[in-house]
């Protein structure tokens, strides 16, 4: 059943106060690959058709009660594996799991230059769009942090300079599951496997709220799956699709575990790792 309360939404701006610089508030304006704003700042196709995306309105959300609990009980009950889980998808942000896992697909297909290039260009750059529309709701929502609601949390990684919902980490993650997961359709499972796991990461990590990490993961995959279709209008100079999906599996072996990083040079800064509303097609419930 719908829930038709509505919550105090805790800010994310409020308690910040000034307390650190936010992480690039401008971010949700920035360029997009796959998608347009029209005039009216709406997110269009590429032929100017207005995209609608599902998420839970922050408004109808218990953060300061249900959510903020889920935390200090997770927070209470974590396991050492967990910590290592939250650890390795918060090194770094969100691409630097993904871009391994990306080439190691490559590798493992034996996949040619050009389709290489078009694979490794094609997931970047949705991820980059996932980021876009998400710093877009981040700081239109403005959702404080679990720990800025009770500071005795202790996080098991720096809380991200920026606002909860959705989660970033969990947006990109359905995107690049859905992204890779059509040029590499018998990876799907594991690809779907990794992009829970490294969402549910930021629980296990206290930074986020579970909603944050759900809504997010459904997010990106709600974006992924608008990429898809664009990538498939694609034609050659024959028009031939461009896409010729890997529907023979290989088993590629795609991290983690191990729990090493592929890419270890340390952040400078391990808290990177991480106006008013403008009207968007976004359906709330």
């Amino acid at each position: 059943m719908e829930n038709k309360k509505r919550y105090k939404t805790p800010k994310w701006s409020k308690l910040n106060a000034g307390k650190v610089t936010p992480v690039e508030p401008q971010a949700g304006s920035w360029p997009l690959n796959f998608f347009k704003r029209n005039t009216s700042n709406q997110w269009t196709d590429l032929e100017g058709k207005l995209v609608s995306f599902k998420i839970r309105n922050p408004y109808r959300i218990d953060f300061a009660g249900s959510e903020l609990n889920a935390v200090l009980e997770t927070q209470q009950n974590l396991t050492d594996e967990q910590r290592t889980i939250a650890s390795y998808f918060g090194f770094g942000p969100p691409t630097k799991q993904w871009t391994p896992i990306i080439d190691r697909l490559i590798d493992t297909y034996n996949v040619n230059p050009p389709r290489a290039a078009r694979i490794l260009a094609a997931t970047q750059a949705a991820m980059n769009d996932a980021f876009v529309i998400t710093w877009h709701l981040k700081y239109t929502f403005d959702i404080a942090r679990p720990n800025q609601l009770d500071p005795s949390i202790e996080t098991v990684l720096p809380t991200p300079h920026f606002p909860a919902y959705p989660s970033g980490h969990s947006t990109v993650s359905g995107c690049a599951e859905v992204v890779l997961g059509y040029f590499f359709p018998a990876e799907r499972a594991r690809l779907r496997e990794i992009a829970e796991q490294g969402s549910m990461s930021r629980l296990y990590a206290c930074v986020h709220f579970p909603i944050d990490n759900s809504e997010g993961l459904r997010l990106g995959r709600q974006i992924g799956q608008h990429i898809v279709r664009e990538l498939r209008r694609d034609r050659d100079g024959e028009n031939t699709p461009v896409d010729n999906p890997f529907k023979e599996g290989k088993g590629a072996i795609l991290p983690p575990p191990p729990w090493e990083q592929a890419m270890p040079f340390p952040p400078a800064d391990p808290a990177q790792n991480t106006q008013q509303p403008q009207r968007n097609p976004f359906f709330f419930f």
